[in-house]
């Protein structure tokens, strides 16, 4: 096979890995491991590293060696072109093995990208830890820059602030961390006193309908001033209605 045929197979290879920014790492590890398995590249991934050679090793310990030290370092350098130039950076001399640098790079990302805000707490003090996972990563010397957290941040927010995240991708202008931090504070305390409203409002609404069911329906006689109970023993006329005589004794009658 020609330099320009494997090329070509690395290139269309390496086109099939997405690019990794902060959002989509399950997706971009399996084509990682897909395209290094396809390439026959994956041995550093599949094997644990062997111990060093020798004066006395053998032929077969030495390409075995090579083929793993191989795999090693383009595993590296195809993770590394993976990776959205905001997260991009060298290798951390600390983390030579490919095996280990996808499992602490896949270790963090995962514990960033797939945190959520719960709205119960506080908001600032959970920004605060995503800048925090942010600092973690740069053991790795891996940037993530201010408008990749920004994003991620807005992402992680629930349900209730799609509202707020629309009005963001609406504007032009971009937010800083401490702007973003400041906004969700001041959309966080109108949606906590929109709710204690809500609640306050529901509440009257049903003590008024208590009231209303427990005012007892008074006698419609009652009401009239005129009809008023007659003192026991005393005399009522059947015709005018009046006291004091009786319907033979009655004017009214006799007229």
């Amino acid at each position: 096979m020609n330099s320009q045929v494997i090329f070509s197979s690395i290139s269309v290879n390496l086109n099939s890995i997405p690019i990794l920014n902060g959002t989509n790492f399950k997706e971009w590890k399996e084509n990682i491991l897909i395209t290094l398995g396809c390439m026959d590249l994956d041995l550093a991934l599949r094997v644990e590293q062997h111990a060093s050679l020798t004066d006395g090793s053998t032929q077969d310990e030495k390409k075995y060696y090579e083929k793993w030290d191989r795999s090693n370092r383009s595993s590296l350098m195809i993770i590394k072109c993976g990776i959205l130039e905001s997260f991009r950076g060298a290798v951390s001399d600390e983390v030579t093995n490919a095996k280990d640098f996808l499992s602490e790079i896949g270790m963090l990302l995962k514990d960033f990208t797939s945190k959520t805000y719960s709205g119960k707490g506080n908001i600032r003090e959970y920004i605060m830890e995503m800048s925090y996972n942010v600092s973690r990563l740069k053991t790795l010397k891996i940037e993530i820059s201010e408008d990749v957290l920004v994003h991620i941040v807005l992402n992680s927010l629930p349900i209730a602030f799609d509202p707020f995240k629309v009005r963001y991708n609406c504007q032009k202008e971009k937010w800083s961390l401490n702007e973003l931090i400041s906004y969700c504070v001041q959309e966080e305390e109108r949606m906590k006193q929109n709710k204690t409203e809500s609640a306050h409002l529901a509440s009257t609404s049903k003590d008024k309908s208590k009231k209303r069911k427990r005012t007892p329906i008074k006698n419609e006689a009652a009401k009239d001033p005129v009809q008023k109970k007659h003192k026991e023993g005393e005399t009522t006329c059947f015709f005018c209605k009046k006291s004091r005589h009786m319907k033979k004794d009655c004017t009214k009658y006799h007229a």
